[in-house]
């Protein structure tokens, strides 16, 4: 008899339902349908997995992400840290009644809640806006103008790191302006790294839900006001994973 790998339910989300219900077959690496496993008043979204260790290559992390955001259609979510692997149902339902108490409070505080994203990114005419503004950067760079490049190394080199450290006040200026007007809409603001040297803010902001029009509102206005030379991405309605990523002990490790 040939040796089958061990089944094991992956788990993605916790929310608060007592019924039995599948969400459709998003069950990571092809497993088939996400369903509940429930326990009193609250359930984890899992679907059917080998037990083993999941590389979080891309493929992975949008099959993670999309079954929390096909849940989230209808439920308040509590999103578990990626790869979170539990030996059987039984193990599942255990850990729902050791941390029911804490996964309903952390519910109750999500309840009416949700994470937005935005990203500010400067366009790269930014470069112009520079020299404008910057007066003795224009300076220098006009007594360069009809000189030899060999002759101007160093001065272009000057020239080149006046212009980076212009660019970093710029953002610091202008990532400070963005925050101050979102972050008290906003109940958390959380600051994430930025990635290329245009990116002013990557940030994600836990808004109340009566509060998302004004918070779309004060987005607007800034568009108007830096559009010209800041692109906006704003990413309305994720799954709290910057404000919420359980992590739950299996008892595999």
């Amino acid at each position: 008899m040939g040796i089958t790998a061990e089944e094991g339910k992956y788990i993605y989300c916790i929310i608060k339902s007592n019924r039995s219900q599948s969400f459709g077959p998003l069950g990571i690496g092809g497993k088939g349908d996400i369903y509940t496993i429930c326990f009193n008043e609250i359930a984890a979204i899992v679907s059917d997995s080998s037990v083993k260790e999941y590389s979080a290559s891309r493929e992975n992390l949008i099959s993670h992400e999309l079954a929390i955001e096909e849940v989230m259609k209808t439920y308040t979510v509590l999103p578990v840290r990626f790869a979170t692997v539990a030996e059987d149902e039984k193990k599942v339902k255990e850990i729902l009644e050791r941390d029911y108490d804490k996964f309903l409070d952390l519910l109750k505080d999500i309840e009416g809640k949700k994470e937005l994203g935005l990203k500010a990114i400067f366009k790269k005419d930014i470069y112009n806006d520079i020299l404008e503004k910057y007066e003795n950067i224009k300076v220098l760079k006009e007594k360069l103008e009809g000189l030899r490049p060999e002759e101007t190394y160093y001065q272009r080199m000057k020239i080149g790191e006046m212009v980076e450290t212009a660019l970093q006040k710029e953002k610091e200026i202008c990532k400070k302006d963005i925050l101050n007007n979102l972050s008290p809409l906003a109940i958390k603001t959380k600051i994430n790294d930025n990635y290329g040297e245009m990116m002013i803010a990557n940030a994600a902001f836990l808004v109340d839900e009566d509060r998302e029009a004004e918070f779309d509102q004060k987005i607007q206005e800034l568009d108007e006001k830096y559009g010209d030379k800041v692109k906006f991405k704003y990413i309305g309605t994720l799954p709290p994973f910057n404000f919420v990523n359980l992590v739950i002990e299996t008892g595999r490790h």
